[in-house]
């Protein structure tokens, strides 16, 4: 997968091929009082839920079901729809009471202005995917005019969003990871699905989105690809690689699902698009999309910039066929175009049957001549009968020459870290037991809770910490050289030399999500063994420094879990404290 880095400054051409310009917006409504601003959508999903749980005016049955469709149906409306819903609902204005202006749409996108004039009209990014796709011919050529391949980008994106709320999960400025993988449009197979093929993530499919349960099912990827449930394997595989990607980053996968939109939020181009949704105490979350968005954007790039976008695969043996094919006339083309004969040669022989049936049409019309457009240099040439001639020809095709496809999984990265974060965060009752051990963890706290962050290993900042059981030279030097060898692996540590007790250093580091922690004692001077003390089980183990590298390495990897390495150790009994 390659990877790049493009501006966050972006000229309006670009956006306006893409449709950015003209369809990137939300649906706005305002209070016709005091002319606050609202997102529509937001205060059409609030009356349905206020509704649902209105329990002094209970809805009936039937309008509970209506109401539960109206929620499922929201993401995506237009404005006459939401208009409806407002109505429907009877929604005024949050605080004042207020009535709403109807919906409107409102552009997402930061203005600027470009260039020392100040004439060319610029935006800044809403998404880091555009980048990618300007940059295509490039990319390709840098993986060998190979495919499929990927390109992702890591940046920073900007929408004036209406309403911006909810900490990290709604902003106007936020990281975005986009992953964009160009493959055969005939051939969306991927090498790798089997990799993920017996994953079961929760899918919430549109038929369920659209029963009576309204409750997503756990269902093996490999099924949902051969059940025509997932569009094609690729699409599969990155949500097989999104879920795992999830549960290494320590999200509750029961509080995780895969959300296909429905028929009126696809947009007219996708094959198939799905989202990432994590439920937190905001509801669930659209964390991620995965979608297919066939050859949509290299087409409109191509067709805006008259440059060539397409690639070319060979087949593994040619394949005779009968075409319709161009044959230029070279002698009427140098006669006519003089310069520029050989673009228009080139363009002609070249021509697609698509391409050379038009030219026909234009050929035999009244016209007599037709317009052609050299994609490399933009110029147009008016072709007439006797320059060229359209007729079937039978020729060995070696490959075939197409726009690709585009398979494109897109993160919020803040959002994903606020799901872990909120994911990972519990108290735990001291006053339970689990305490103690060689290394002196009891606190004396008298069984106060502490709070701890559960974070997996592989996000976790500080891997380690490193204490000396007390403030002695001897603990003091080891910690420091245990600290260095750490460091020189490549593992965070940070070290605790504080004269608090044992218990309360071991809180302290909980309570940041440090997952381990090493502890140098008297035993340490005897044989250069240390206790290893895992977070959230609180045991621990006693292990050579001289493999201490080996086993943070893997456990911080996830190569390997703590019930793996533990059982290879001595365990440090409580009860010897």
């Amino acid at each position: 997968m390659l990877e790049l880095e493009c501006p966050a400054v972006t000229p309006e051409t670009i956006l306006k091929t893409s449709g950015h310009v003209e369809r990137f917006t939300d649906f706005m409504v305002m209070d016709t009082e005091t002319r606050d601003c609202f997102r529509a959508d937001h205060l059409v999903e609030a009356a349905i839920e206020a509704a649902l749980a209105d329990r002094d005016n209970p809805l009936s049955p039937d309008a509970v079901a209506d109401a539960k469709n109206d929620l499922t149906m929201v993401e995506g409306l237009g404005a006459t729809e939401l208009g409806t819903l407002l109505a429907k609902y009877k929604v005024v204005a949050p605080d004042t009471g207020n009535p709403l202006s109807a919906p409107y749409a409102f552009n997402l996108m930061f203005k600027t202005s470009i260039g020392p004039r100040g004439d060319l009209t610029g935006y800044l990014r809403p998404e880091t995917a555009q980048g990618i796709f300007v940059n295509f011919r490039d990319l390709l050529y840098y993986n060998g005019n190979k495919l499929p391949f990927a390109a992702a980008q890591i940046g920073a994106s900007f929408r004036n969003e209406i309403s911006p709320r909810a900490g990290l999960l709604r902003v106007r400025e936020f990281t975005q990871a986009e992953i964009e993988h160009f493959c055969d449009p005939e051939d969306k197979s991927h090498p790798r699905f089997v990799e993920v093929a017996d994953l079961t993530p929760l899918l919430y499919t549109r038929d369920l989105q659209m029963g009576p349960t309204k409750k997503p099912a756990a269902l093996r990827l490999g099924d949902a690809v051969a059940q025509g449930l997932i569009a094609n394997e690729t699409l599969g595989y990155f949500i097989g690689r999104t879920y795992m990607f999830f549960q290494a980053a320590g999200l509750d996968m029961n509080k995780v699902r895969f959300r296909q939109h429905l028929a009126h939020e696809m947009a007219h181009y996708s094959t198939d698009c799905w989202d990432g949704e994590v439920e937190t105490s905001y509801g669930w979350v659209e964390c991620c999309g995965i979608a297919d968005r066939s050859a949509y954007d290299l087409s409109k790039h191509s067709e805006a910039s008259k440059t060539d976008l397409t690639a070319y695969v060979p087949f593994d043996r040619p394949v005779v066929k009968e075409a319709l094919t161009c044959i230029p006339d070279r002698k009427s083309i140098g006669k006519e175009f003089k310069g520029d004969a050989k673009v228009v040669h080139a363009l002609l022989e070249n021509f697609s049957e698509d391409e050379a049936a038009a030219l026909q049409v234009g050929l035999e019309s009244d016209a007599k001549s037709a317009k052609v457009t050299s994609a490399e240099t933009g110029q147009e040439f008016t072709i007439t009968p006797e320059m060229v001639t359209v007729k079937m020809t039978t020729k060995k095709v070696t490959g075939r020459t197409f726009i690709p496809s585009v398979v494109e999984p897109s993160f919020g990265i803040g959002r994903i870290l606020y799901a872990a974060f909120e994911h990972a965060f519990y108290v735990r009752d001291e006053g339970k037991g689990g305490g103690g051990g060689a290394s002196g963890e009891s606190s004396g706290m008298g069984g106060e809770s502490r709070t701890v962050f559960r974070f997996s290993p592989v996000i976790a900042p500080i891997k380690t910490t490193v204490f000396p059981l007390m403030a002695k030279p001897l603990f003091m030097d080891k910690a420091k050289e245990v600290a260095s060898i750490l460091r020189k692996a490549g593992i965070s540590n940070m070290v605790d030399t504080t004269g608090a007790s044992i218990g309360k250093r071991y809180a302290r580091t909980d309570e940041i999500g440090v997952p381990f922690a090493i502890t140098t004692d008297h035993t340490t001077a005897e044989d250069n063994t240390v206790t290893l003390r895992e977070r959230d089980t609180m045991s621990q183990i006693r292990v050579p420094i001289s493999d201490l590298v080996e086993v943070l390495n893997s456990l911080c990897s996830l190569a390997a879990k703590w019930d793996d390495v533990a059982p290879k150790y001595p365990a440090v009994d409580a009860s010897t404290n």
